[in-house]
């Protein structure tokens, strides 16, 4: 009688620790298919690996124990797709949602979350428009094209030294953009630009604008676009003799364009800027982060996975201020974030949600490996 009563105690205890626990959905979008499919995963993962460490760490919110549950979803890159499952996380109910990645499928998906009052972080998009529509429910946690165009193209200029600069994007809302203002940085600088072809985030043969370009003998080529095209690209320009340096933004700088380029990439040659960055005292936490990211999913980190991470953690972080993980309680607090210590530097939003004082890293390639140039504020 004695341990029947003793088990159907603990049969209650656990039954009431099961109802008391909340269950928070935090959706995240990213290409999971697709030519930068390895781009999405990155991604992913760092939104899991933010996940398994608030569960095991244990959060409050309201003084509830919540358990917080990753809902993922594939957009493929493609804004109809990305609209879709936009649709499918604001029908799950989800809390808030981490992504998505491109631009192209942020900023349609942006008025789904908006007109659904949902709360919605990106971690890589960077087109001015993503946080121009006036929604409140929309931020990011990098810097934006202006900075990262602007950026590149006086770099381009002052220091590369370009005296005839081609320009080549791939007509999606990143690709464009950044390449728009790279081209007015570099004439604000007085570069001179001696050609802008284009072609698409899934072409593979560029021989015929390369050609058209190499007339021109340009010293220095700006791709915008990601990874997976700039790749075969510069392979090409190998190919035709055309030995210029290679400028792009994030969207390129993965530790997958080495391979992707192969030997055609010389050392040096290719110019790169990463949405954020850390110095000083705060490398060491970037790097514990990639060793920790390196142990759990057996890969290195390609681009924003440490972004994401502090995309979750941020967005959690106002929940627990909020005392409440209910998106219309928190969204003002998760305006208000201001300060917060991440992996990838201190994050504060601005009225229109992007990050304050954004950092950029510069990085070139040598012996097929990333090498950091400086970080530039």
């Amino acid at each position: 009688m004695i341990v029947r009563k003793i088990c159907i105690a603990t049969a209650a205890f656990f039954v009431a620790n099961a109802m008391a626990e909340e269950v928070v959905r935090i959706g995240h979008v990213a290409p999971m298919s697709g030519a930068i499919a390895h781009l999405g995963k990155d991604n992913e993962n760092g939104a899991r690996m933010a996940i398994e460490d608030l569960n095991a760490k244990g959060v409050k919110i309201g003084g509830k124990l919540v358990k917080l549950v990753l809902v993922a979803e594939d957009d493929a890159a493609d804004p109809k797709q990305g609209t879709a499952a936009a649709q499918k996380l604001v029908d799950s109910k989800v809390n808030g949602v981490i992504g998505h990645l491109n631009s192209g499928t942020s900023i349609p998906a942006s008025k789904i979350y908006s007109d659904a009052g949902i709360p919605q972080i990106s971690p890589s998009s960077t087109n001015p428009k993503f946080t121009r529509s006036g929604y409140k429910t929309t931020f990011r946690v990098v810097a934006d094209d202006v900075q990262l165009g602007g950026t590149l193209g006086r770099y381009a200029v002052n220091t590369v030294k370009g005296k005839a600069i081609a320009v080549i994007d791939d007509r999606t809302a990143y690709g464009q953009g950044l390449a728009e203002e790279f081209e007015k940085a570099v004439k604000a600088a007085g570069g001179t630009l001696v050609g802008h072809e284009f072609t698409t985030d899934k072409a593979t043969d560029f021989m015929s604008i390369l050609t058209t370009l190499k007339a021109k003998k340009p010293d220095v080529v700006f791709f915008g676009g990601v990874d997976a095209v700039a790749g075969p690209m510069i392979r090409q320009m190998k190919s035709l003799g055309i030995n210029a340096k290679f400028i792009g933004g994030d969207g390129i700088c993965t530790t997958e364009l080495a391979k992707l380029a192969g030997d055609a990439m010389a050392d040096g040659q290719v110019i790169c800027a990463e949405a954020g960055g850390v110095e000083g005292q705060q490398k060491k936490g970037m790097e514990d982060f990639y060793a920790r990211y390196k142990t759990r999913f057996n890969t290195d980190v390609q681009v924003y996975a440490p972004y994401v991470y502090d995309a979750v953690n941020v967005m959690v972080d106002a929940m627990v201020r909020a005392n409440s993980s209910e998106p219309g309680k928190y969204l003002p607090e998760l305006s208000k974030t201001a300060g917060y210590k991440g992996v990838t530097g201190s994050i504060s939003f601005d009225s229109k949600g992007d990050i304050k004082n954004g950092a950029l890293t510069l990085y070139t390639y040598k012996g097929g490996k990333r090498d950091q140039i400086a970080v530039i504020r």
